[in-house]
């Protein structure tokens, strides 16, 4: 396995390989990693650190990875709160109370695609296989969020929503904020046809034709990357604040779960993050 990216550090600890991004590296009071398929237990399609329940691999063995994932990426297990995503735009304020959700606790609510805290001891987790991770910490307000933006979110601006929810909830001025858009599928394997494509040309307060191009016979690449960028800066982030990861999910599906890539026959990837106590 070949490895390159300009932004992106891979590491491996204890067998367990994870990735992470020097802008949130830099904030003392946040832990953050997003996994890859190296180090877990499972097999099959599933092999090895699949850490999705929906994707019917058995149970005690996501459950297993959660714990050998934890302890490499320096969580607490018993800390997880997850998101329980349908591609929409809902986003959460959880706390210490809402700990084990989603993991070793059912889901409470059926739509929550972006979680934010302000609580030391809350680690949140959203996943993902192509779909864009969008992770967020204000070190003024020692805030964090996490959002799965896949096309439709990304389309309802949840990225935008996120911030607006962690300005509401914890006072935070959206020119303070960090952000980084992490592994996801790429501009260069992205490809749609017309009625998603149509839903991104209609950005048109974007400039759709830099995140847009048509290939001919009704396909189209679209950056989903560069949209939610855009879409940041609409919402009053800096952009020397906004870092994106050079990393294809598509493009690197021997270290990352791709469903473009597995035609759907894949495990799950996790974000993480949390506030060191």
């Amino acid at each position: 396995m070949i490895f390159k990216s300009n932004n992106t550090n891979l590491e491996f600890v204890d067998g367990v390989g994870f990735l992470r991004f020097p802008s949130l590296e830099n904030i003392p009071f946040v832990n953050h990693a997003f996994s890859t398929r190296i180090g877990g237990v499972s097999e099959g399609e599933f092999k090895s650190m699949n850490l999705n329940y929906k994707r019917g691999d058995d149970p005690d063995k996501v459950t297993e990875n959660y714990r050998i994932f934890c302890k490499a990426a320096g969580f607490d297990f018993d800390s997880l709160v997850s998101s329980s995503q349908d591609h929409n735009t809902f986003v959460r304020r959880v706390t210490k109370a809402d700990c084990g959700i989603g993991i070793t606790r059912k889901h409470d609510i059926k739509s929550v695609d972006a979680l934010i805290t302000n609580e030391p001891g809350v680690t949140l987790v959203t996943h993902y296989a192509d779909c864009t991770p969008l992770l967020f910490a204000d070190p003024e307000k020692k805030a964090i969020a996490l959002a799965h933006a896949g096309w439709i979110g990304t389309i309802g601006k949840i990225g935008e929503a996120t911030v607006e929810k962690m300005t509401e909830e914890f006072g935070s001025d959206p020119a303070d904020i960090i952000a980084v858009i992490g592994p996801a599928i790429g501009a260069c394997c992205y490809e749609v046809d017309s009625p998603v494509y149509e839903e991104f040309a209609s950005l048109t307060e974007l400039k759709p034709a830099y995140f847009t191009k048509i290939l001919g016979h009704g396909k189209y690449l679209v950056d989903l990357k560069e949209t939610n960028r855009r879409m940041l800066l609409e919402a009053g982030l800096l952009s020397i604040n906004i870092s994106i990861s050079d990393v294809c999910t598509k493009c690197n599906s021997g270290l990352l779960y791709s469903h473009r890539a597995s035609g759907g026959k894949r495990g799950g990837l996790i974000a993480m993050m949390a506030i060191n106590y």
